[in-house]
């Protein structure tokens, strides 16, 4: 019976031990001032750190103002195709403006008008898809010019409170017909822009960046979608309007269809006519486009965006839901406000 007794002490004892410790283990846990991972509001505790180098992408909408000779490109492309007898006149004009002076050109003029009627009625030998390429071309460029994407960079530095950043434009997004690609300037022989200092806030799940201002070659930048988003959709093997005319145009027909009804000249001599006059008609166009860069498009603004933490390490990265406010303004017109203009974003 002793025996027994000393065991059911003993017994007793370690019972009482265990749960007295298991008593005091919340109060230890709860003291613990570790990494908080213990403590469900230690995330909320801890303020959310911007600092580092981000990837952002704007969404323009310049439809209310568009720079008048961006509109005049657009009727340059149309007319193309807007004549009676175009685009195979269009096509004459061309060659002829490029031929040297002499006989040829002189007869060549003379019979100008019949031969591009007859010329437009084999119109499906010659050129079967320069009409609604050229359409469609116009149609591409002057809803580009009216919106556009903008990749930016972003650098962060600081602390929080004392945050203060560098903005780059990067490079263009583009979208058309549905089909979105991203085009880096340096990849096409541009120049970035950057503005710097920007300042920086961070407050209640939002990061808002400070009134920054961005001069931007808008030709330079409509020439960047023309031939790098737009003229591959509708002819994967050319990368400018040189290459799409000749793609749609077939200039050896031609040379010899026109050799044949003016019964002089060799088809070669037409049909070499014929491709340096395209040429000269795509250089005409991109001159229009040139002209855009008499005045820059300046942009100024301001946005907020939610920041997010998504993969709780205490470092802001994701920006969602961005929006700029501020103003555009082209060639010293009065700026008018940037609507309609988002933004969102990615930690690099």
């Amino acid at each position: 019976m002793k025996r027994t007794s000393n065991l059911s002490l003993f017994f007793a004892l370690v019972l009482g031990t265990a749960i007295t410790g298991c008593a005091t283990d919340p109060a230890d846990d709860a003291g613990d001032g570790g990494d908080g991972g213990g403590d469900p509001g230690g995330d909320a505790a801890r303020p959310l750190d911007a600092a580092g180098r981000y990837q952002l992408q704007s969404q323009l909408d310049l439809a209310a103002s568009v720079p008048g000779t961006a509109g005049e490109v657009v009727n340059k492309i149309i007319e193309i195709t807007d004549g009676p007898d175009d685009p195979t006149r269009w096509v004459l004009d061309q060659a002829l403006a490029a031929m040297p002076s002499g006989y040829l050109k002189s007869a060549l003029q003379s019979v100008e008008p019949y031969v591009a009627g007859y010329l437009n009625d084999r119109l499906l030998d010659v050129a079967p898809d320069f009409v609604p390429v050229s359409v469609q071309v116009a149609r591409d460029f002057g809803q580009m010019a009216k919106g556009f994407g903008l990749n930016e960079r972003l650098e962060v530095s600081g602390a929080p409170g004392a945050y203060t950043s560098k903005v780059a434009l990067v490079g263009a997004h583009f979208t058309i017909g549905g089909v979105e690609s991203d085009h880096a300037f340096a990849d096409h022989g541009l120049a970035e822009l950057a503005a710097e200092p920007v300042g920086v806030t961070l407050d209640t799940g939002k990061l808002g960046l400070a009134e920054h201002r961005f001069a931007l070659s808008y030709g330079q930048l409509l020439r960047l979608g023309l031939d790098a988003a737009i003229i591959p959709m509708l002819e994967p093997s050319a990368h400018n309007l040189n290459e799409l005319f000749a793609s749609k145009v077939n200039c050896p027909l031609i040379g010899q269809l026109i050799a044949s009804y003016i019964g002089l000249g060799g088809a070669s001599t037409f049909a070499s006519a014929c491709t340096a006059g395209l040429s000269r008609g795509a250089s005409y166009i991109y001159g229009k486009i040139a002209t855009i860069d008499g005045a820059a498009l300046e942009l100024t603004m301001s946005g907020t965006a939610k920041a997010f933490d998504k993969d709780r390490n205490g470092s802001v990265d994701t920006l969602a839901t961005g929006a700029w406010t501020g103003t555009v303004s082209y060639g010293g017109s009065t700026p008018a406000p940037l609507a309609s203009a988002t933004w969102f974003g990615s930690r690099m």
